[in-house]
């Protein structure tokens, strides 16, 4: 069986991108033997879809599925941002562009010369880059340093960006690279923060200790329970530890952040209510096309 995905002619943000999978008869689905994605004129990939989207063809070439991806209006529209942004250096090999791939790294060529945008990088657990946090702050200051809240920015940033990282390493159980990038839009007041992976899922991982270490937790929903582990930290380890995700969102709260996850089969975007994510402000979208891993975004509004 085929599967396309049509994306429209217009930016996707993560709802347009999960739209676009609803539409399909699912990627991952069982018999699917090719998939082709479609990007029309007009189409622009935000850095948040934009790694999803790279986990998820990443994925499917990794089984015996045949990716086609088919950029209509050439290097001038998506597939060129797509380019600038790192996409083709971290794409499997054996994918197949209608348009054949670019002929060199823009990323490489114009390496650092967008303040605004930070191109996509590779998270390999066999090669752990401890210096991978540090550099995608400095990039993100290069853009907001000038701010007034530049330092309390600078810190949460820091920190949202090691915790999501370490949680790839810790638990994502894959041989496939997970991908972080960020990008400043709109003059700096939005700022969109995103950590990918292809790995057996953060509920997969948390949910068989929970009747011994947190029997309190163990029949909750799915959503009840992420959002308790960014309220509280909750850890297959126990009890001392698993704060890294409570952290991260402690952080970003103070910028007022949107968190946005991306489980296997389900999504749930979590809104700050009175300081703190709560479960009456989360809004969760149930059987979604598969997505192995866990994808993780926090959108940020800066303010002026």
């Amino acid at each position: 069986m085929q599967c396309i995905v049509r994306f429209p002619p217009q930016w996707i943000d993560i709802t347009r991108f999960e739209r676009a999978l609803l539409t399909s008869c699912g990627p991952h689905d069982a018999g699917t033997f090719q998939v082709i994605f479609e990007f029309p004129v007009g189409c622009k990939i935000m850095v948040d879809a934009a790694t999803r989207l790279l986990s998820l063809i990443n994925q499917l070439a990794s089984t015996t599925r045949t990716v086609l991806l088919d950029f209509q209006e050439g290097d001038a529209g998506t597939m060129g941002y797509l380019n600038r942004m790192g996409f083709f250096d971290h794409l499997a090999e054996d994918v197949e562009i209608v348009q054949g791939w670019p002929v060199y790294s823009a990323a490489e060529y114009h390496r650092g010369g967008n303040s605004a945008l930070v191109e996509i990088a590779r998270i390999n657990k066999d090669a752990r880059d401890e210096d991978l946090p540090t550099r995608l702050t400095n990039a993100l200051m290069r853009s907001c340093g000038d701010r007034e809240d530049a330092s309390a920015l600078e810190g949460a940033a820091w920190t949202i960006f090691a915790e999501l990282i370490d949680n790839i390493f810790s638990h994502s159980r894959t041989a496939l690279d997970g991908y972080a990038a960020l990008q400043v839009y709109s003059g700096g007041n939005r700022l969109s923060v995103a950590v990918s992976d292809s790995g057996i899922g953060i509920m997969d991982t948390l949910r068989p200790s929970l009747r011994s270490e947190f029997p309190r937790l163990h029949n909750l929903s799915d959503t009840d329970l992420l959002v308790e582990i960014f309220r509280q930290g909750v850890s297959r380890h126990g009890t001392d530890r698993g704060c890294g995700l409570k952290g991260c969102a402690g952080k970003a709260i103070k910028f007022n952040a949107n968190l946005d996850v991306r489980l296997p089969q389900q999504r749930v975007l979590l809104t700050p209510a009175q300081g703190s994510y709560r479960p009456n402000t989360a809004h969760c979208y149930e059987g979604l096309p598969l997505m192995w891993g866990t994808h993780i975004a926090f959108t940020f509004g800066l303010g002026s």
